[in-house]
């Protein structure tokens, strides 16, 4: 049974499981069901974007402009329903959809326009925050103080339950159903993964991959949205800089996850785990006594450790398929 789990996926689910134990050990309120479920309203967001950023890493690209989706989102939202007066419900709905129109920009520019992606969703993320801006200055409110007065109803989406169990984390598991289905279950995940495989091949094989490539931001512009949606609702207001500091979590969980970053390699269910390892080291540090200026540096550690660890991975496989072949062919 273990042998048909992926040895990287194993290996995150032992680093979870000790995390878990060594942050007990520091402070017993940790090992605390309630306060571990109840934190994960503090890395929704991360998970929910982590989540298609992995596709769209698969394809060879990348997603830097997440964060500030988050914020045009949450700016979005207030404006619709605070300023303007529009039921709340139309207005998640409506936020949502700008953030998968944000991702469908950036697709098709890095598709069929042929540019970088890092170019693109850099100049996007800069792009974005300036339109979540421009549109608080416009509605007359103050961009330090955002946009509040929600109703509870609202509220209830990050702070409510059912059956006990916090909505962050029923939507934790909803989002991952959906990546991993479209990602293990469809026609559609196995045309991502070979369109990171080798792009030109797919193409041959008939396979549009520039819809694919496209797809994969507009999914990720609409996971962005949600995540909008979620952090709007947690902190009770709407503010164009929601969203600014998750650039680095967000790379970190997916690269941690065990997704290559040159494409063709990785999975969902190696994000999920990377995005509660992230999230737990967290609370966990928080929890401990640690400054909140020194947990930034652990996730950039993370980052760093994980990608250089795969890498070398990576080349030693390579290499060892190098000096075995030869010999193969010769016998």
């Amino acid at each position: 049974m273990l042998g048909k789990i992926p040895k990287w996926n194993l290996m995150l689910g032992f680093i979870l499981i000790t995390e878990i134990i060594i942050f007990g050990l520091i402070n017993p309120r940790f090992l605390n069901i309630t306060i571990l479920l109840n934190s994960f309203n503090d890395f929704i967001g991360i998970a929910i974007i982590a989540f298609f950023v992995t596709f769209v890493v698969i394809t060879g690209g990348i997603d830097i402009s997440g964060g500030a989706i988050i914020g045009l989102t949450s700016v979005v939202i207030g404006i619709l329903s605070q300023v303007i007066g529009i039921n709340i419900w139309i207005s998640i709905i409506l936020a949502i959809l700008v953030g998968g129109l944000c991702g469908l920009l950036n697709g098709m520019l890095i598709a069929y326009g042929r540019v970088q992606a890092m170019v693109i969703t850099l100049g996007g993320m800069l792009l974005y925050s300036g339109v979540a801006i421009v549109f608080v200055g416009l509605s007359g409110v103050s961009t330090y103080e955002g946009i509040s007065g929600f109703p509870q109803q609202f509220s209830n989406i990050a702070y409510g339950k059912l059956l006990g169990i916090p909505h962050s984390v029923l939507l934790f598991f909803i989002m991952f159903a959906i990546a991993y289905v479209l990602l293990y279950w469809t026609r559609y995940g196995r045309y991502i993964y070979l369109t990171g495989i080798n792009q030109r091949a797919a193409e041959y094989a008939g396979i549009n991959t520039k819809k694919i490539i496209t797809s994969t931001y507009v999914l990720s512009g609409l996971s962005a949205g949600v995540a909008g949606v979620m952090l709007t609702s947690y902190l009770g207001s709407s503010r164009a800089d929601f969203g600014a500091e998750y650039l680095m979590p967000i790379l970190t969980v997916v690269v941690l996850g065990g997704t290559l970053i040159t494409g063709g390699k990785g999975g969902v269910v190696g994000t999920a785990l990377a995005s509660i390892i992230v999230g737990f080291l967290q609370i966990g540090l928080q929890m401990g006594g640690v400054s909140t200026q020194y947990i930034g540096l652990s996730t950039g550690l993370l980052l760093i450790i994980s990608a250089a660890f795969l890498g070398i991975s990576a080349d030693f496989k390579s290499s060892i398929k190098r000096i075995i072949s030869p010999q193969k062919n010769s016998a």
